[in-house]
């Protein structure tokens, strides 16, 4: 099941839930009860957003071992966990904008877990109970400021730093699916989630036994290498098999 938000003809933005290329709107929450209503609209007519809003956003550096070599980075013996801020969060089709501050902005493909319960100190054999779904992001990052400030809040959490969608998929079997990165049609990074260091159900046993885990949160997976920056005027894709594609441009403020 793919669930998503959208906006019809300038509307407040509505739950939906995507069958062919149709959206039906859901009443309720999808993290609870809900009603999924007849898919009448045509999706080449609404305007998509980010599938949530997540309360958190749970990320975690180096979990590819080419991506870590290419940043001259160890691999870390445990998760290297962060944060990034809700109002980092764009849809498909918003800009992602370049800040003053930074002379050179990456993009970094990866696959993010949306949270489905809420959870603490959930052993790894339980951990995929905790998941509702699956989406595309993009931990976009300041690179110049990550390394001149040695820990990351700036570099990764500036408005626009976090692209998600199109959609939220419910059927995906996430443990060997391809992740590209394409750039104004060219590849730049391609990996498969079978190359992580820490899998999805360790990454969620760690992360909560350190945070309670709550409906709605983020956990970003990390990006494969091939990590390089943007400019004005780019087309950024973030392709996932099995869920779809994320679009965005890349612009000045």
């Amino acid at each position: 099941m793919k669930f998503l938000q959208f906006s019809l003809s300038g509307e407040s933005p509505r739950t939906g839930w995507l069958y062919q290329d149709r959206i039906g709107v859901v009443e309720g929450s999808i993290f609870g009860e809900y009603r999924r209503m007849e898919a009448v609209f045509p999706l080449d007519r609404v305007r998509l957003m980010a599938p949530l809003h997540p309360g958190k956003i749970i990320a975690v550096g180096r979990n590819y071992v080419e991506h870590a070599r290419e940043r001259g980075a160890e691999v870390p013996e445990v998760p290297l966990i962060f944060l990034k801020p809700p109002s980092s969060v764009v849809g498909p089709g918003d800009p992602i904008l370049l800040p003053p501050q930074s002379q050179r902005v990456d993009h970094e493909a990866e696959l993010a877990v949306v949270i489905g319960k809420r959870g603490r100190w959930i052993a790894p054999e339980q951990a995929m109970d905790f998941v509702f779904g699956y989406t595309c992001a993009n931990d976009v990052t300041a690179r110049d400021l990550q390394q001149k400030d040695g820990q990351w809040t700036r570099a990764k959490g500036f408005d626009t730093f976090c692209p998600l969608g199109p959609w939220i998929e419910t059927e995906l079997d996430p443990f060997d699916v391809l992740i590209q990165c394409k750039v104004n049609g060219e590849v730049r990074q391609v990996g498969s989630t079978k190359e992580m260091v820490f899998s999805i159900p360790q990454l969620i046993a760690y992360i909560s036994s350190v945070m309670t885990l709550e409906p709605g949160d983020i956990i970003l997976t990390g990006t494969p290498a091939g990590i390089s920056p943007l400019k004005a005027g780019d087309l950024v894709e973030i392709d996932i098999e099995g869920i779809g594609t994320l679009s965005n441009p890349v612009k000045e403020p």
